[in-house]
């Protein structure tokens, strides 16, 4: 296991560019927030689709990272996303995240992304990390 300090440092280290913040590591969860500006958002006023997609799979890396601790070498194998409604263009998204099932070589998770104080989702994610192999 990882703590939320050790997390958020080793993204800081090996991620610079990444603009999300981690709210909470629990048990197999995560939430993570991205703020949303000028260079999240497409024509339309809503936030993109890389962004979404992006945020999502930071939840799940951080939700793998506090159950099984610094595995550098994790890899997003799947990620399929659902977008259900527009994000606000002026709020932060949150992503709450909850690992369904950790295997021995593959992680599978959930994520909702919503704008931030609004109940209603804009987007459902399903992942799959690939761990490494153990030597």
């Amino acid at each position: 296991m990882a703590t939320q300090q050790e997390i958020s440092a080793f993204l800081a280290k090996e991620f610079p560019q990444s603009k999300c913040v981690i709210e909470s590591i629990g048990d197999c969860t995560s939430v993570v927030s991205h703020a949303v500006g000028f260079d999240e958002l497409r024509p339309g006023g809503t936030v993109s689709g890389p962004v979404l997609m992006a945020l999502a799979d930071v939840a799940l890396y951080t939700a793998v990272l506090g159950k099984l601790g610094l595995v550098a070498l994790a890899v997003t194998s799947n990620l399929s996303i659902n977008f259900l409604r527009k994000p606000s263009a002026d709020k932060a998204i949150v992503a709450h995240c909850k690992l369904i099932k950790v295997g021995r070589t593959l992680v599978m998770g959930e994520v909702m992304l919503y704008s931030r104080g609004d109940e209603k989702p804009v987007a459902h994610v399903m992942g799959t990390y690939a761990l490494p192999a153990k030597t």
